[in-house]
């Protein structure tokens, strides 16, 4: 028996829509990250995007536990020198709520250009209106 690779050409993506509010920001950017891998398909290969697209709404409502909403920093440096800028969780959401999302599911999948392709497939909106109804999206239980 031959273990069968996927190819990019046959594969085929569904959309899933998540709703983001009241839910605990690592538990679900990590489900999140394995349907962008495409780990939830028999034809998974890893060094092939397999993964579908996820819509990600109200994430401006997402759940952080403890005090991360105070105390954890979100770092950047600005490229001139002594340009290192930190911004909280709560300034965060008030400002991007979406890059909280973003960067959390950033982490979670693979490094290189492989993992920039699969993050393209993630979007992400602060409230429930979102442009991919067309898509017909699932509801991903988390």
């Amino acid at each position: 028996m031959k273990t069968q690779a996927a190819k990019p050409a046959e594969v085929e993506r569904s959309w899933f829509i998540v709703d983001a509010e009241d839910v605990v920001l690592g538990r679900m950017a990590s489900r999140v990250a394995s349907v962008l891998r495409g780990k939830h398909k028999p034809i998974f290969t890893p060094h092939v995007d397999t993964g579908d697209f996820v819509v990600v709404i109200n994430a401006d409502k997402v759940r952080v536990t403890g005090k991360k909403e105070t105390d954890k920093l979100y770092w950047h440096y600005t490229g001139f020198p002594g340009g290192e800028r930190s911004v909280s969780v709560e300034k965060q959401r008030a400002e991007h709520a979406d890059r909280i999302i973003t960067h959390a599911v950033r982490g979670m999948l693979p490094k290189g250009p492989l993992g920039r392709k699969m993050l393209k497939k993630l979007k992400v909106y602060s409230d429930n209106n979102h442009p991919h109804a067309a898509q017909k999206p699932e509801t991903l239980k988390l």
